[in-house]
């Protein structure tokens, strides 16, 4: 069954293509892998996705429902959540603060509730408080729980954006480059963490440049490049497929 449904995705900035009639679908409970070169429209698709942008033709449908009418704000009550490229934290905040901002949503009482301290809202931060201990145990971020974010290394931060996205328990998640600037073992860790959401029942979306990360997790795989899609299927056909070898060796040629 689709959770999510792409079709004929196109959008454009100053004349610019930055996506061209592109269409996929995911299905629920899948990891699902969306690479390319630099520049191939992979953050735009997410930005889209999570309505940061309008497309200007084709639909986005989450369970069968259109998303183009909906609001950044309303998507967490869908069950639908996302980390970024570019982190978008409260550096000056604790790790364990940040993690319970993401769960605010799920648990936080009436603005009245809150205002007054009535027992739902303190029974609301309560919960959020436990959520967010148990995702910084399972992220191995315990030990970091009280550290100012801004002192962290980039990728840890990289591991609190996720927790935070995952606080308030969603249906989808996007991840935007959740492994940059880790090394091995820590990208391996961010494998084994989403090998876990699936079991979970959590369907996610991948966007990585570690190829390693992206074949051994993913399902199924659509590739982008020049804002075309021009490859779908799993890592083996993907791995295989000469016009995705052309425009992998086409960047690496560019980056030369």
């Amino acid at each position: 069954m689709s959770l999510l449904e792409i079709s004929g995705l196109s959008i454009s900035f100053s004349g610019l293509r930055a996506l061209e009639e592109v269409s996929f679908e995911v299905r629920e409970n899948e990891i699902f892998g969306l690479i390319g070169p630099n520049g191939a429209g992979k953050s735009t698709l997410l930005n889209c996705v999570s309505r940061i942008y309008t497309p200007a033709r084709g639909e986005i449908r989450y369970r069968g429902e259109s998303l183009l009418g909906r609001q950044v704000h309303e998507l967490p009550a869908l069950g639908i959540r996302r980390t970024f490229q570019n982190l978008e934290l409260f550096r000056d905040a604790s790790v364990r603060e940040n993690v319970i901002l993401g769960a605010a949503f799920r648990y936080r009482a009436s603005g009245a509730a809150d205002l007054l301290r009535l027992p739902a809202s303190t029974r609301g931060e309560g919960a959020a408080g436990r959520r967010a201990d148990e995702l910084l145990e399972a992220l191995g971020l315990r030990s970091h729980a009280a550290t100012r974010v801004s002192a962290l290394p980039y990728g840890i931060q990289k591991s609190v954006e996720m927790a935070r996205a995952l606080a308030s328990e969603p249906k989808l998640l996007l991840l935007d480059e959740p492994a940059a600037g880790m090394n091995p073992e820590e990208s391996r860790r961010v494998g084994e963490t989403i090998r876990a959401l699936r079991a979970q029942g959590i369907t996610v979306v991948l966007v990585e440049h570690d190829m390693r990360l992206v074949m051994g997790v993913c399902e199924r795989i659509v590739v982008l490049d020049h804002g075309e899609k021009i490859c779908e299927g799993d890592p083996a056909r993907v791995r295989a497929d000469p016009a995705v070898i052309a425009a992998y060796l086409g960047e690496e040629t560019e980056d030369a």
